[in-house]
């Protein structure tokens, strides 16, 4: 018997005052995966990430992470499950007032378990790793969207999470800064073995993610080739939502060699 999946959702459904927005969804990802979510705007692609996060509740159904059932637990124990989850917000969710340092150390110093040159080190460490240590210093107010997101990347992986969570992380960037996010992406996914669900409407980075891993010997991506391993394409898969319930799901193959009318169209 394999590993059970690394988050599940079953039989879940969920609407606000009158409006229905998920009914009797059913998903799940297995350790080391890498799910797009798609879907044109208002199809609850967000309210996913809130729902597997435990900020909000499900009318009926569970979301289970890791084997647990979210619903029924305390605030307290929700954190608990949350420390293994980063989230990268589409707008960075920085905080304005603190400077990159701050922000990315945040986390660290609320849980207040390691001293001051140790956070730093872990500070200094994510922000190589996503190429931002010369901004250490900078508020906010001083770096681009670009810049904000990587950030915001590294403040979402400095306690190691073994599931990413990304809400839009390319919106609004030019192609070569969204290559730069999706190369970040694909480093965690291929060189730490990341759970992932990154919601978009960039296609282009769903297909960048699914058929190029990232080379720690290059630091760059390179086409996946067939390796069997986290950037291996049968590990990546599409989730199309429409209607509150899932309209496709499956690989970029049966994704691309769709004849239904309504897939045409959204690819087009």
């Amino acid at each position: 018997m394999g590993n059970p999946p690394i988050i599940e959702l079953r039989e879940v459904s969920l609407a606000f005052d009158e409006k229905r927005v998920f009914s009797s969804l059913s998903f799940h990802v297995d350790q080391g995966e890498t799910l797009f979510l798609l879907g044109v705007t208002g199809t609850g692609k967000s309210v996913l990430l809130k729902l597997i996060l435990g900020l909000i509740k499900p009318d009926s159904g569970q979301v289970l992470v890791e084997g647990r059932n979210l619903t029924p637990l305390a605030e307290h124990q929700l954190d608990t499950i949350r420390r293994q989850m980063g989230i990268v917000f589409q707008e960075g969710a920085l905080f304005d007032s603190l400077s990159v340092y701050e922000n990315v150390a945040y986390r660290l110093r609320e849980e207040g378990v390691i001293q001051e040159e140790e956070m730093e080190r872990r500070v200094r460490e994510v922000l190589r790793l996503v190429e931002m240590e010369e901004a250490i210093d900078k508020m906010p107010s001083e770096l681009s969207g670009g810049m904000r997101r990587r950030v915001s990347i590294a403040r979402a992986i400095i306690s190691g999470p073994a599931i990413m969570l990304y809400d839009s992380p390319t919106a609004g960037l030019d192609p070569i800064t969204s290559y730069t996010i999706d190369t970040h992406i694909a480093k965690l996914r291929d060189v730490q073995g990341v759970t992932s669900l990154v919601v978009t409407h960039r296609l282009q980075d769903a297909y960048v993610l699914t058929n190029y891993v990232f080379s720690e010997r290059k630091q760059a991506l390179v086409p996946a080739g067939g390796v069997n391993h986290g950037g291996s394409a049968h590990l990546t898969r599409f989730l199309l939502l429409r209607d509150g319930a899932i309209y496709f799901q499956g690989t970029q193959q049966e994704l691309a060699g769709t004849h239904d009318p309504y897939l045409l169209k959204y690819l087009a």
